[in-house]
């Protein structure tokens, strides 16, 4: 019987002309995908999903080994590492992501291992030992998957062992930038019924733009991985699956560079601007060369991670737990100085000596600092699978848990920002007389921001689901019909500690003035276009906030033939409310009236001046989305042709608004503030043209807008805001030709292009002419010799590729709140080769 759940194939992953000729040349056609989209294991063709899936052969073709290789070919797909944290990626499906990383908030991309969820993107972009598939799933995933999914689902499905016999496999690649990798797996039967697996990875590479001053250079990377799986095969209707994971990834974040001078009002960094773009260099194309001013500090990711799956089989159903435990520590240090390595404009966490440490601390120096971010999650899942009345209702139900405890720790207070006055901005005479008349010059004054913060979260979340498909006995059972709904029970706890003191310098009279002295200055300073940085504490403010959703799908599909089949879906999905820790306010529950900086509606402003009248410890609501779909799936010519394409039309209500508050670096609001809406087209072409030459398309058109948001005062401000990261073309051409078949190899070439059109890089319409990412196609190719016979039972496959052969600069992020640069951006990766050398036995 056919079974169904869920949305659209947008992928096809067909076997290849290479695998073709090994078969014997027979059965010309495209080969039968099978993934667990929707937790069971079907027919990819059969699973009414927008899903993109990577098979092994494929992901070795396309050179992908963790999630940040698949960005640029997934249409609706955009992938970017986060600003100041290159182990952590923010993730977008149709427009749908999170453009800021904290533990208080969720991001709405579910990424799963085997079935577990992976509740923080920090540690997303590390390399995966061994990878069987990777399936990306297009659009919301309510039912089955539950909160955070509004904009869709990864899931990474790993390889499990096997009593089948010995299995070895050793890969080797070296490549450009002293590329070196080394990935050993063995699957090795102990007993009939029990069977480990070991895999071992070891990669490293230089970075592209060297580091002329102090430290590491930029990019640089190395991991180590290690993965340990137990199959136990208890019965013949009895199966448990063990899991260890554990990695290491030691890096150097990228650096930001400069494209255009700071010339808009920079706001608390407005003192600064004009002497930071004097410190920093600028350029529209990448520069090979930058520096920062202190030792640039290694930073580090070590996750590890425990999971149970306990299979049990029954005459008409299945039983299965999945349990896991996992944690992870990350240290990401950053410099977002102006690439010169100025002492005297300064962007980062490193030591800092001078009056102002002295006056704040009583040493001479501040120490250096990296922020480091640690997390525990437990997750307990359980579900009941089979079938009903003579298998015609086949049905999933399940349970799930998952507790988590987290803590940003960016403490004790260190070094922030620091810089010089700029000469034509400060009214230094104004500061002389403050001070008692003294004689200053501007070079001789400067500004220091120190900053302590610490913050710790608790979340807990429960779920039922449900999911049934009904195939009634008319029209030839070639209908089906699926219902499915998720109630899902979330708790979510945040503490903010938080410290902020700002001091103006004067160096030649080895003073720090803390800026609350300077209140008389504060009307002359804003009248010329400026905020003056304050001081700002946050002692113990907790929030605590609690969610309760259900959300329902309803899919009918009906098979036009064994090979088409039409389908139409809706959809709900909800996003877990949470907490902004870059929120300048207490909110309005997070202290007594009275207490001052509360920031409600009766006490100060916000750091731009403007009492919002809500703050941290308030939060913010859950977002919700409604879609709707339309597809088909289809295979013709005798399987030679896969066409799938659907149509989507999606809803969202209370979406999370994130604006940085005008005349702040880091400053931001989070509310639910409007709606917003999306429509657009996914097509999938798989041709097997010819018995050597497979060709494949796909396309994706996008059309975003918020269609309804308010301000404090109850205007509608919709056309202020866009959709962050969404293209509105993408698509992914490639060709795979098999060159000749021999007894000593076959030897093939595959071709890809990937291109995508300009996107936004940030919510504010405003901001999108600095920030929007420029359209660009990237070109790759690989030369494969694979089957070389080695021994008796070895094969040996050889592999020459090659990414962005055209060389094509092209920007992955960019931002405009910088003291020094109204455009800053982090560059894709340059061209880049290697070979792989891969034995299997």
């Amino acid at each position: 019987m056919k079974t169904l759940t869920g949305g659209l194939c947008a992928l096809a992953v067909a076997i290849s002309p290479a695998a073709l000729a090994q078969s014997g040349k027979q059965n010309l056609g495209l080969e039968e995908v099978i993934v667990t989209a929707q937790k069971k294991a079907e027919s990819l063709q059969d699973t009414p999903i927008s899903l993109t899936a990577f098979g092994e052969e494929r992901l070795e073709i396309d050179g992908i080994s963790n999630l940040g290789d698949i960005g640029s070919k997934v249409p609706s797909l955009t992938i970017e590492p986060f600003p100041i944290n290159n182990a952590t990626l923010r993730i977008f499906i149709r427009g749908i992501g999170i453009s800021d990383v904290q533990v208080t908030q969720d991001p709405p991309i579910g990424v799963y291992v085997d079935g577990v969820y992976i509740a923080r993107s920090t540690g997303t972009a590390l390399d995966v030992a061994e990878l069987q598939r990777i399936e990306v799933l297009r659009g919301p995933q309510g039912t089955l998957y539950g909160r955070n999914t509004t904009g869709g689902a990864i899931n990474l499905v790993t390889k499990r062992p096997t009593t089948e016999g010995l299995e070895f496999k050793q890969k080797f690649t070296v490549g450009s930038r002293n590329l070196f990798t080394s990935k050993t797996s063995a699957n090795v039967p102990l007993t009939d019924n029990l069977a480990a697996k070991l895999a071992y990875l070891y990669t490293e590479q230089d970075g592209f733009i060297e580091n002329t001053g102090p430290g590491g250079d930029f990019g640089d990377r190395q991991v180590q991985g290690f993965r340990v799986d137990l199959r136990w095969d208890i019965s013949d209707t009895m199966s448990l699956d063990y899991a260890y994971d554990q990695s290491d990834f030691d890096y150097y974040n990228t650096m930001y560079q400069s494209v255009r001078p700071g010339v808009q009002n920079k706001g608390q960094a407005e003192p600064i601007k004009a002497f930071a773009n004097s410190q920093s260099k600028y350029s529209n194309n990448r520069f090979s060369k930058m520096a920062t001013a202190m030792p640039y500090e290694e930073s580090s990711t070590e996750i590890e991670g425990h999971a149970f799956i306990l299979t049990k089989d029954f005459e008409a159903g299945q039983l299965k737990y999945i349990g896991a435990y996992r944690e992870l520590v990350d240290a990401s240090y950053a410099d977002l100085g102006g690439g010169l390595g100025s002492q005297d404009y300064r962007v980062d966490s490193h030591e800092y000596c001078g009056p102002a440490a002295m006056a704040q601390t009583g040493e001479e120096c501040l120490p250096l600092v990296i922020p480091e971010i640690s997390q525990e999650q437990y997750s307990h899942e359980i579900q009941f699978s089979g079938s009903l009345f003579n298998d015609s209702v086949d049905y999933i139900l399940g349970a799930y848990y998952f507790e988590e405890e987290a803590t940003e720790d960016n403490s004790p207070i260190h070094h922030q920002f620091s810089s010089k006055l700029s000469n034509d901005v400060i009214p230094i005479p104004l500061l002389g007389e403050l001070l008692g008349g003294v004689l200053i010059g501007a070079g001789d004054v400067g500004i220091m921001n120190m900053l302590s913060q610490r913050y710790d979260i608790e979340n807990k979340a429960k779920a039922l689901f449900g999911q049934f498909t009904w195939t009634p006995d008319i029209l030839e059972n070639r209908l089906h019909l699926t219902f499915g709904a998720r109630y899902s029970d979330d708790d979510r706890t945040a503490l903010k500690n938080q410290t902020d003191k700002t001091y103006i310098e004067v160096n030649n009279l080895n003073m720090a003035i803390d800026t609350e002295t300077l209140d008389p200055l504060s009307p002359i300073l804003a009248g010329i276009g400026f905020l003056l940085p304050g001081d700002r504490s946050f002692d113990n403010i907790r929030g605590t906030q609690s969610f309760t959703d259900t959300s329902f799908s309803f899919i009918a599909e009906y098979d036009i033939t064994d090979d088409i089949n039409v389908y139409g879906k809706f959809v709900q999905a909800y996003k877990s409310g949470g907490f902004n820790t870059r929120d300048p306010q207490r909110g309005a529950t997070g202290s007594p009236p009275g207490t001052p900086g509360r920031g409600d509606d009766t006490n100060e402003p916000a750091a731009d001046g403007v009492v919002y009248g809500f703050g941290f410890a308030d939060g913010f609501d859950e977002e919700n989305v409604d879609s709707y779909e339309a597809g088909i799936k289809s295979e013709l010519m005798d399987r030679r042709l896969r066409i799938n394409a659907n149509l989507f039309f999606s809803q969202y209500t209370n979406i999370q608004l994130n604006q940085i508050l005008n005349g702040t670096v880091a400053d931001t609001k989070v509310y639910n503030a409007g709606e917003a809406e999306m429509y657009g087209l996914e097509s999938d072409i798989t041709f097997l043209a010819l018995e050597n030459l497979m060709l494949m398309l796909n396309y994706a058109y996008l059309e975003t807008e918020v269609t309804e948001a308010t301000d404090r005062e109850g205007n509608d401000v919709a056309d202020t805001y866009v959709f962050f990261s969404a293209p509105e073309h993408s698509f992914t051409a490639s060709a795979d030709l098999t060159l000749a078949y021999e007894d000593w190899g076959i030897t093939s070439l595959n071709v890809s292009y990937n291109y995508m059109t300009e996107r936004n890089g940030g919510s504010r319409a405003a901001n999108a002419v600095n920030t929007f990412q420029r359209d660009y196609g990237l070109l790759n190719a690989r030369l494969s010799i694979n089957e070389i016979p080695v021994g008796r039972f070895g094969r040996l496959n050889v592999g020459f590729w090659g990414k962005n052969l055209l060389d094509k600069e092209y920007a992955i992020t960019a931002v405009d709140n910088l003291p020094a640069a109204d455009r800053a951006v982090i560059w894709g990766d340059p061209l880049t080769y290697g070979v792989d050398v891969i034995f299997n036995y």
